[in-house]
């Protein structure tokens, strides 16, 4: 397989005086000295005006003789070549692409919407041309390909209630997915001689069908965590709550009224309201 060739042709500046007191100047003789000797080097002007070629900064031409590669002009100026030279335009510069919002199956097989946007450029003019049919579809078709692959080997998110503790996941693993990406998106688009400059996900969620109980599963997990933070800062209060009061023998208390004690103030520290104080203006045992 070939791979890209770097030229650079005839200055255009200097070629651009040659044509035209080619063309000019044989118009001019062939009309003072009144012969179509000079005709031919009015054709030849002509056919020369065909052989400039304009390269903007960030921009590339292929260059073709009848269907045979000659190489590719990346520096930006004004050349002349071959007139019968085929030219061919790349672009050289960095260019977005925000794909649309797919529908896929996670690790879980649980229906997300999920969207890339991919940073990419062309480095390689030959591959671009002819290793690919249209290398900006190209982009395109990976793209989507990717983001499948890469959407069912992760789950959304982590639900180490089912037992499905899983260290990388698409809403909380940012980098860790970028990076997959990236390197799952280079392996796909080096046959047409792309670089990918920057892949991440550009939109994340559940599909309409299950967002709202996704979104529920959601809360009752976040509830849970809180419920068991609560739980574990009440018990740690009432275990020092008790080794206080035995410690400055405030009072002395058996076994049944440590259980009330722990009993009341583990209500008072895990209930959703506050309590109803009730004074006892007896004695202990009432």
């Amino acid at each position: 397989m070939k791979s890209e060739k770097h030229i650079k042709p005839t200055n255009g500046y200097l070629m651009l005086l040659i044509v035209f007191t080619l063309f000019f100047g044989g118009i001019i003789m062939s009309i003072v000295q009144k012969t179509p000797l000079y005709i031919p080097l009015v054709i030849i002007g002509f056919i020369s005006f065909f052989g400039f070629i304009l390269v903007n900064p960030n921009t590339s031409k292929v260059i073709l003789l009848f269907g045979k590669y000659v190489g590719t002009i990346k520096d930006n100026g004004l050349y002349w070549a071959n007139p019968f030279y085929t030219k061919k335009k790349i672009s050289l510069r960095a260019s977005n692409f925000d794909s649309e919002r797919l529908k896929v199956n996670d690790k879980l097989g649980n229906p997300v919407m999920i969207s890339t946007i991919l940073v990419w450029r062309v480095t390689n003019t030959y591959k671009a041309a002819f290793d690919v049919d249209n290398y900006e579809n190209f982009v395109r078709v990976q793209t989507d390909a990717a983001v499948r692959k890469l959407a069912s080997m992760y789950p959304y998110d982590n639900f180490a209630d089912e037992g499905h503790d899983e260290d990388i996941t698409l809403r909380s693993s940012v980098n860790e997915v970028s990076e997959a990406l990236e390197k799952e998106l280079e392996e796909r688009l080096a046959i047409a001689g792309i670089e990918v400059l920057e892949a991440r996900i550009g939109y994340l969620a559940y599909a309409q069908e299950i967002a709202s109980a996704m979104l529920k599963r959601q809360q009752a997990t976040a509830i849970v965590a809180a419920r068991h933070k609560i739980v574990q800062g009440a018990v740690e209060m009432v275990e020092m709550a008790l080794e206080e009061l035995n410690k400055k023998q405030i009072v002395d208390l058996d076994e049944e009224r440590k259980a009330a004690m722990v009993s009341n103030l583990l209500v008072i520290l895990c209930g959703d309201k506050e309590a109803s104080p009730v004074v006892n203006t007896g004695t202990l045992n009432q």
